[in-house]
């Protein structure tokens, strides 16, 4: 079994905890995280890109001039494609990006990324954030004291309010409750950080 030191809001170690090995201690899979990240990003693109056809450009019903005589070239309406002010060819049109991904492929990618900062030293377990009401000031000494600088993501319970309200005004640190997490929260960071109980949930989820 893994194990993980777990401190306190000011930094200090109070203990450690044993996790899963199979969630925090396999070899990183770095096409699947790769996969996976990408689904993700993709199925949030909007895909409202569009443009008009020659069907769709509103004018160029006339002939722009005789077919035989001018010396020209033969054409039809002025709203062709090769026309200034034409429909265009092979031009985007308004369609969804998302593509399927298995869930067994997800839940590795996350065990790969939870591993890989694990591995890195770079995921920190708090035990936990008991804010008496939300505080900047507060989860931001909480950041200091522990060490992190960089691009932080603190995951937390669901319903961890006060703590969220706290975390999320920090710059460059993203806030998630834990039944939201994905591979791209636990990848895009400089350090990761738990609260016991966002862990041991994480941990439930994962290792099945």
């Amino acid at each position: 079994m893994a194990t993980i030191e777990i401190k306190d809001i000011k930094g200090e170690a109070v203990g450690n905890t044993t996790v899963a090995d199979t969630v925090f201690a396999i070899e990183p899979n770095v096409p699947v995280m790769h996969q996976v990240v990408r689904a993700y990003e993709a199925a949030l693109r909007s895909g409202t890109h569009n443009t008009k056809t020659r069907g769709q450009v509103r004018g160029g019903g006339r002939k722009p001039y005789r077919q035989k005589g001018t010396g020209r070239a033969r054409q039809g309406t002025i709203r062709a494609p090769q026309w200034r002010g034409g429909g265009v060819v092979f031009g985007p049109h308004p369609r969804s990006y998302a593509f399927k991904v298995n869930r067994k492929e997800v839940k590795l990618a996350m065990r790969s990324a939870l591993s890989a900062k694990h591995g890195a030293g770079a995921l920190y377990v708090v035990d936990d954030f008991d804010f008496d009401k939300p505080s900047t000031k507060a989860a931001a000494a909480v950041l200091k004291d522990l060490g992190i600088t960089g691009r932080v993501t603190v995951v937390l319970p669901d319903n961890n309010v006060s703590a969220f309200l706290s975390f999320r005004n920090i710059p460059r640190v993203h806030v998630i409750a834990v039944s939201e997490s994905t591979t791209r929260d636990f990848l895009d960071n400089a350090a990761l950080v738990f609260t016991s109980a966002s862990l041991r949930r994480i941990e439930e989820v994962l290792d099945r």
